[in-house]
């Protein structure tokens, strides 16, 4: 018997069982030349983390909305801050991970980094990539965490998630519509992009140009 050729293609085991996701990411994160800001006066550098956990047996990318007041105040972002002196971008990502959401993760569980981002803040931002197996229950700081949210892998890569919204000084704006009351913009959304990219379809990817909205200054 052979599959009718109009019948769906089978679903991305990638994309819906965490240990397949992990063994891909490894594999694509590992044959990934990252690219690394270099120092530049006043520049600051910060760790953050793509955390793959399962949801109700789906495995999903934490995302937060920051706290509504401090840095970045209401914003969509990802766990991490800046780097003390001393660190990686991996150890600051890990200790920003458990600071913020209670999640203890070893550096042992980390499959790789995607490219530093230079935001419009000043910051040279390293994304690192987990998909840990027993992470511990989901803390969130007050004082930081306004909200956890958890999105699927599916939808990340989905076709009509990322929208490129022409910009009246040229270009174009990257919106990652998560939902239809979730639109996420770099730089928070040109690492999602890049992870889906890169970690999710396996496709070659850049995102150092992408633009970025005026309030992601501050």
């Amino acid at each position: 018997m052979t599959d009718s050729p109009d019948a769906p293609a089978p679903p991305d085991p990638v994309l819906t069982s965490l240990p397949a996701f992990r063994a891909a990411a490894a594999a694509r994160l590992g044959a990934f030349a990252h690219t690394t800001v270099p120092d530049a006066p006043g520049m600051r550098r910060a760790g953050v983390v793509l955390c793959v956990v399962e949801d109700a047996g789906v495995p999903s990318v934490l995302l937060i909305k920051r706290a509504p007041r401090g840095r970045n105040a209401g914003q969509w972002g990802l766990p991490g801050g800046r780097m003390d002196p001393g660190e990686t971008p991996e150890e600051a990502a890990l200790r920003e991970l458990h600071e913020e959401l209670g999640l203890a993760v070893g550096p042992a569980e980390v499959l790789g980094r995607l490219d530093d981002f230079p935001a419009a803040s000043g910051f040279a931002i390293t994304p690192v990539v987990v998909a840990p197996a027993e992470p511990g229950p989901i803390v969130p700081s007050p004082a930081e965490v306004q909200s956890v949210h958890h999105v699927s892998l599916a939808r990340l890569a989905a076709g009509d998630t990322p929208r490129w919204v022409p910009q009246l000084g040229g270009g174009e704006l990257l919106q990652m519509r998560l939902r239809p009351d979730w639109i996420v913009h770099p730089p928070t959304g040109a690492m999602l992009w890049q992870f889906r990219e890169v970690v999710l379809l396996g496709r070659e990817a850049r995102v150092a140009g992408f633009l970025q909205p005026d309030w992601t200054r501050t």
